[in-house]
């Protein structure tokens, strides 16, 4: 009978756990309904963004505005992490450190001077584990990104491109395809290179001059595209964790099937045994 009740309380356990693991599955399907909602919001305006830098620019402003400014040589760069503060999202957290980890060697081979900045506490965790130096830690990004946090990651990264100490600056962050695919990636922010094509500035009455239009978009530029880095990362790691519970919950049920029917067999030869126990007994008396 032992082994019956250490079955049956396994059989308890599982059960709980897959309530869980369903409870966190629907917790961060609601979540991540709103997260995708704010990605197909913050899309059109970076796209739109992007057009307006592009149809502004033009070939030798890079010496009138820093955040324009190509170095002949990238002598130190600047890699910003996105990570998520929680676990439990499969190989989420991981796979962006895989990313940061392969850019951080690529740019070392090549003799750049690296410094790291991570958001999140898995990716914290992780490098001060490893040893590695971070310039900034922040562990205070919402699930919820807004304009602010992304303003207050960049800023200061912004302010030292613009005076000369630092060469690039590149963002690691997960890119949302569906909450399937939701694949690790980089891309540089600093410098700033709009996409190519010609300049439209000329067909258009700008009021005030492109010049200063283009003066207050640049940082602007910058800002988004670390928000839209942050609102994709979000809904990437709700993506994922639901997944991973989904997966767990059908492994809770796939092992409590199992159980249940380990269960049946082991109470099924205790009863036989006693059955037997009985008929002995009763023989015996005879």
């Amino acid at each position: 009978m032992a082994g019956a009740r250490d079955v049956k309380r396994r059989i308890k356990t599982v059960d709980n756990t897959r309530q869980i693991t369903r409870t966190m599955e629907l917790v961060a399907t609601s979540k991540l309904k709103r997260a995708t909602d704010r990605v197909y919001a913050a899309r059109p305006y970076s796209e739109a963004l992007a057009e307006i830098v592009a149809s502004l620019y033009a070939p030798g402003l890079s010496e009138k505005y820093p955040l324009l400014r190509q170095p002949e040589k990238v002598r130190r760069a600047a890699v910003l992490l996105l990570t998520a503060n929680r676990g439990l999202a499969g190989a989420f957290n991981a796979n962006l450190i895989k990313e940061a980890r392969a850019l951080l060697g690529e740019l070392r081979s090549q003799g750049i001077e690296t410094e790291l900045h991570v958001s999140g506490r898995k990716g914290i965790a992780f490098f001060r584990f490893r040893g590695e130096e971070m310039k900034t830690m922040r562990m205070d990004m919402s699930d919820a990104p807004s304009a602010e946090e992304a303003a207050s990651l960049v800023d200061g990264l912004t302010d030292r491109f613009e005076k000369g100490e630092l060469d690039a600056v590149y963002v690691v962050s997960s890119h949302f395809k569906s909450a399937m695919s939701t694949p690790p990636g980089h891309r540089r922010l600093l410098p700033i290179e709009p996409s190519e094509g010609s300049s439209d500035a000329d067909n258009f009455i700008l009021s005030p001059s492109g010049d200063v239009i283009l003066e207050r978009m640049l940082p602007l530029y910058v800002r988004n595209a670390v928000y839209t880095s942050l609102v994709e990362n979000a809904a990437a790691e709700q993506g994922a964790r639901r997944t991973a519970m989904k997966n767990a919950t059908d492994n809770a049920g796939d092992m409590l099937e199992t159980l249940t029917r380990s269960y049946n067999r082991a109470r099924q030869g205790q009863i036989t045994q006693e059955i037997a126990e009985i008929v002995g007994g009763a023989a015996a008396l005879e």
